[in-house]
């Protein structure tokens, strides 16, 4: 079968398609959403190890003697605080405070940035932060120059080990490092999307299947399997991990989608922070989670009613293989946002009763 017109393709769309993965149109990049089955490749990940192209995710690459002042003016969280091998999850901001984008954040050097930001606005993203440079720093689109997997699981480590000189076991959660993987180069970063301990590689993109097809037979005695873009979205949801256009975007700032811990006031300056003055003194909704009490999925978009009243919507919502409930996120209003609460969500018509819960829903144990 041949790719469809005006979609973009990653460096492993061949092998997708002789693994016979259902392909669709995610953000203008024709991605696998499963291989066998979205509860199958869940379920490895939690249990044991999952391996993911991810390599419609963009990179940015930010140099120059002020690389930092255009970092920490542009993003949201503190990059002052990160030393050489060291990530941060953090934001980007328009004016009014809304999200551009979320962000990844990797120290290389003094001068060195580099940034991990979603596939659909990794163009927006580059635009963005030329505008705002005002900095001795260069911005690089470097998307073209990268693919990117993620192996994700209790078993992501022993898998990978087999394949790079690197130690990982001194490769803590949210550092990373440079070296080989496969004899090639690559940056490894204890990240992920999943909720579970795990790698995201970064390499050329013609190295891209030979680091596929080695991972599969590294991880091949832990049963690794090939996931889709459905397990990684259950999989996000359960740890609470936001999705753009979904939990957050430009009309919702940091404040209501519960992140304000990567939120840095003290900062003197960023891009955004005088209008998230007035919002953080103003929060009238923030992000909750739910679970059904009643018979229904919630989906993407549903009303939110409180005692019958419209009051929110669903932002994702699903099944929850590792839990066995159907769970999901919604915007409610601030008095109403705190676990316990009733609520009723309209599915086909009928208002059905769900109930706030702590999130996230899932959280692995320490090993």
């Amino acid at each position: 079968m041949d790719q469809p017109a005006g979609l973009r393709a990653t460096p492993l769309n061949a092998i997708h398609r002789r693994l016979r993965a259902r392909m669709v149109d995610f953000g203008g990049w024709e991605m696998p959403v499963f291989y066998t089955s979205i509860l199958e490749e869940h379920q490895a990940v939690r249990q044991s190890v999952g391996l993911f192209d991810v390599s419609h995710m963009g990179e940015i690459v930010i140099r120059g003697p002020e690389a930092l002042r255009l970092v920490n003016y542009a993003a949201t969280n503190d990059a002052g605080r990160l030393t050489p091998g060291r990530a941060q999850y953090s934001a980007l901001l328009y004016e009014h405070g809304g999200f551009v984008d979320d962000i990844l954040v990797h120290m290389v050097a003094a001068d060195h940035y580099f940034l991990c930001v979603n596939a659909a606005n990794q163009e927006k993203d580059y635009r963005h932060l030329k505008a705002i440079n005002r900095f001795d720093a260069e911005v690089e689109y470097a998307s073209d120059r990268y693919a990117q997997l993620a192996v994700q699981g209790p078993r992501a480590e022993a898998t990978l080990q087999k394949l790079t000189p690197l130690d990982l076991t001194t490769i803590r959660y949210y550092h990373f490092a440079d070296g080989e993987l496969c004899g090639r180069p690559a940056r490894i970063a204890r990240t992920g999307y999943t909720g579970e301990d795990g790698f995201e590689i970064y390499i050329a993109p013609e190295e891209a299947e030979l680091a596929w097809e080695a991972i599969l037979e590294a991880g091949a005695e832990f049963s690794i399997r090939p996931c889709g873009l459905g397990a990684r979205n259950t999989l996000r949801l359960e740890a609470k991990m936001a999705l753009y256009g979904h939990e957050i975007d430009a009309s919702i700032n940091p404040f209501e989608a519960d992140l304000a811990w990567i939120v840095k006031m003290e900062k003197r300056d960023f891009h955004g922070r005088q209008a998230l003055l007035g919002a953080r003194e103003s929060v009238r909704r923030k992000l909750v989670g739910f679970e059904m009490r009643g018979r229904g999925i919630a989906r993407d978009g549903y009303d939110v009613f409180l005692e019958g009243r419209p009051a929110g919507w669903v932002t994702s919502g699903g099944p929850s293989p590792t839990l066995n409930k159907n769970i999901g996120l919604a915007y409610l209003p601030l008095e109403a946002a705190e676990p316990g609460r009733m609520i009723q969500v309209g599915i086909r018509g009928q208002q059905v009763e769900a109930v706030t819960v702590p999130t996230p829903f899932y959280k692995r144990g320490k090993s």
